[in-house]
C-alpha cells in the first residue's frame, strides 16, 4: 500500500517496522500549542528501521526532523512530505561509569536526574533545557554557563543517505547554538561525561537549577525556550553595544516588552521567551519574532537570530 502524502509524495509502509500516521496535529503538540499539520509522520521502531526509510526516501522530496517540539513553530501551513518523530524507543538511559548514554528521544532534564542519581556531576544543567536529547546534540543547546559540546563523549546519527554515523565530540564541529554534522542526519543517542561526586552535593546544585528556572522563566505558560540567541562579542562591537548584552536587553530596548501581535508577546518575567498569552497563531509568534528582529536591526545595526526552529509552510 503506498499512502499519499500530498501528491506526488508516496511512502511504501509495509517497508517499515515502524507507524504512519497522516494528517497529524503537530502544532497543537508543541510548546506553543499552536500551528499546523504534518501530512505524514513516521515514528521509526529503532535506529535500523530509521536507516532504512532514510535510504530509501528520495532526496528530493520534502522531509522533516522534529525532536520534543520544546522550541519550534511548525507554521500554520503546516508541513509537506515526511515528518521524522523518534518515539519512546529512543528514550533509553544508561549510565555506564561517570558517562551516560541517552537515547535522542530522551528528556534532557531525565538525563540530568540520572546523572544526579548516580552521583555524576556536571551534567545538572541539562534539566535547564527544554525538549530531547536529540534536539539538545543538533543545536548545541545550553543553560547556565554551560552547553552540550562541553560535556559530550559523542554521538550516534543516522545520515541522510542511511548511513550509521558513529560521532565523536571532535568530528562535530559544535560551537555557540551550532552542531556542524551533516543536515538531514537523524540523531539516535548522545554519550555525556561528568565527574563522580557526593549524590547529595549534585542534588543540591540540580535543585537550585530547577529553582531558578522556575523563578526566572515562564515555564508554566505556552512556551519554548529562548527565542533568540545571545548576540556574539564581535556582533555588539561592532554595533556599538556594551560587551556582554543580552538578547532579552535587545529586546527591551526596542520596546518589546509592551510589544503584542496577535495572541502573541514576549514574557514579562523574561523577554527573551515568546508565549502564546491564549490565542495565538503560529503566524503571530513569527510575526512578532521577525518584527522585534527588524526593530533591533534599524535601531543599532545588529541582527537577532532566531533560536526557535520554524518549519512548515506559511
Amino acid at each position: 500500500m503506498n499512502l499519499p502524502v500530498k501528491e506526488p509524495y508516496k511512502v511504501n509502509i509495509y517497508d517499515y517496522d515502524g507507524e504512519f500516521t497522516e494528517n497529524v496535529e503537530l502544532g497543537a503538540k508543541t510548546w506553543f500549542r499552536c500551528g499546523g499539520k504534518a501530512d505524514l509522520v513516521f515514528e521509526p521502531e529503532d535506529i535500523t528501521d530509521l536507516a532504512i526509510f532514510l535510504k530509501n526516501y528520495p532526496v528530493d522530496q520534502p522531509l522533516t526532523i522534529l525532536g520534543g517540539m520544546a522550541n519550534t513553530i511548525i507554521r500554520d501551513g503546516g508541513i509537506r512530505g515526511v515528518t521524522i518523530k523518534l518515539n519512546k524507543s529512543f528514550g533509553d538511559i544508561q549510565v555506564q561509569g561517570n558517562k551516560i548514554m541517552a537515547g535522542a528521544s530522551a528528556l534532557n532534564g531525565s538525563v540530568a536526574s540520572a546523572a544526579a542519581k548516580a552521583g555524576i556531576g556536571g551534567l545538572e544543567f541539562l534539566s535547564g533545557i527544554p525538549g530531547t536529547v536529540g534536539g539538545a546534540l543538533r543545536m548545541n543547546a545550553g543553560a547556565y554557563g554551560a552547553e552540550v559540546g562541553d560535556v559530550l563523549v559523542g554521538a550516534m546519527a543516522v545520515g541522510r543517505d542511511g548511513r550509521n554515523l558513529p560521532l565523536l565530540r571532535d568530528d562535530m564541529e559544535m560551537g555557540y547554538r551550532y552542531c556542524g554534522v551533516e543536515e538531514g542526519a537523524v540523531f539516535a543517542a548522545g554519550v555525556f561525561e561528568g565527574e563522580f561526586e557526593d549524590k547529595a552535593t549534585v542534588r543540591k546544585r540540580l535543585k537550585e537549577i530547577k529553582a531558578k528556572r522556575q523563578k526566572t522563566q515562564p515555564i508554566s505558560e505556552k512556551t519554548g525556550g529562548s527565542t533568540f540567541a545571545n548576540p556574539s562579542a564581535e556582533d555588539l562591537k561592532e554595533a556599538g553595544l556594551e560587551d556582554g548584552m543580552k538578547a532579552w536587553q535587545l529586546v527591551e530596548r526596542v520596546g518589546g516588552r509592551e510589544l503584542q501581535i496577535g495572541g502573541a508577546r514576549m514574557s514579562d518575567k523574561h523577554l527573551n521567551f515568546m508565549i502564546n498569552a491564549g490565542d495565538a497563531t503560529a503566524s503571530d509568534l513569527e510575526d512578532l519574532g521577525d518584527e522585534l528582529i527588524k526593530r533591533v536591526k534599524d535601531d543599532c545595526g545588529l541582527t537577532l537570530h532566531w533560536e526557535i526552529k520554524r518549519v512548515g509552510e506559511r
